[in-house]
């Protein structure tokens, strides 16, 4: 945890993932008062994540309280099919649930406005406001870590289409490929998710290594086998990102998640391979996430910013190249 500064308006951002819940008491500028971080329980049941969100939430608020802050709402945003307008956990399975009124089990236990949101479309739109994506139109925010998804941007409009737009990670790029979890085969998280990358290593080799960051060091080292399985990955996310630009045409692809950490050694060869595939559509720039693994979090910020129909400062890029906030 850290504290940062005074504030006298605030707002409650939690980011809740599969493995760990990232939390933070945030300004106007979005300039963190407060953070924490802790394990998600999945492996306790849905009721037992719902009460850890809680206890996470109040923690946050007391935090607030301490400093005399003025509380203005929550925000919270999770991983699968989120449907924002009716504020509906519609389906999560590493979370473990199913049609979950997230906001209505919240609200009355917190005492405070909390609007749901989509992990990935919120991190995504943090990216469009104030990161990698801020001032292009047309975007796509591509999350890779455990599992794959994605946020679309049109016209700086986010697509949400009920919740179920931006499953990028279920596109079949195998058809006779692996089992996934959603019931399909074959689909790009199967592949390419950096979970897939560590076991199709330790499948190929027998050799078990801890996670994608490890495939990638030996990739470095000249591994022969990681060269394979890095290669077959890289394919995937190419096929994937040129049938998207075949429908969406998005002017720039922006990497997030664990994955992205790799920088230039999945960036370069994913433009190489995407500019193969692509003939006479729109050739999008490709760069990886400015905010990191905080852009989830940052985005319930904004949900919780604009829920409580308060403005928000912005980023903004002065003559002399330095950037300063503003209203």
């Amino acid at each position: 945890m850290r504290d940062a500064g005074a504030a006298t308006d605030c707002v409650i951002a939690l980011d809740v993932g599969g493995t760990n819940m990232k939390g933070a008491v945030l300004d106007r500028a979005l300039r963190p008062l407060r953070t924490t971080r802790r394990p998600t329980p999945c492996r306790a049941g849905p009721d037992t994540v719902v009460t850890a969100i809680v206890a996470t939430l109040r923690e946050l608020y007391d935090a607030a309280d301490a400093r005399g802050a003025t509380v203005h709402g929550v925000g919270v945003v999770v991983p699968g099919i989120v449907d924002e307008k009716s504020q509906m956990a519609v389906y999560s399975a590493n979370l473990g649930w199913r049609d979950l009124p997230l906001t209505d089990r919240l609200t009355p236990a917190l005492g405070l406005p909390v609007v749901l949101g989509h992990d990935v479309r919120a991190g995504g739109t943090a990216e469009s406001r104030i990161g990698a994506a801020r001032g292009t139109g047309d975007a796509l925010f591509l999350a890779i870590g455990t599992g794959i998804s994605a946020a679309v941007f049109i016209d700086g409009h986010p697509v949400r289409a009920g919740g179920y737009g931006g499953e990028l990670g279920h596109l079949t790029v195998e058809p006779d490929g692996k089992p996934c979890v959603c019931g399909g085969r074959g689909c790009l998280e199967t592949i390419a998710s950096a979970a897939a990358i560590a076991a199709d290593y330790t499948a190929r080799t027998n050799r078990r290594v801890d996670g994608a960051a490890a495939v990638a060091a030996l990739l470095r080292a000249g591994d022969c086998d990681a060269q394979a399985v890095w290669g077959r990955a890289v394919d995937a996310l190419a096929v994937a990102l040129a049938t998207v630009g075949a429908i969406l045409a998005p002017e720039l692809v922006v990497l997030g998640g664990g994955l992205a950490q790799a920088d230039k050694l999945l960036l370069d060869p994913l433009r190489d391979r995407l500019a193969g595939r692509l003939t006479f559509q729109r050739r999008p720039s490709l760069v990886r996430a400015a905010l990191g693994d905080q852009a989830g979090c940052l985005g319930a910020g904004l949900l919780a910013w604009q829920r409580a129909h308060e403005p928000v400062a912005e980023l903004h890029e002065q003559a002399d190249g330095t950037r300063r906030w503003a209203l």
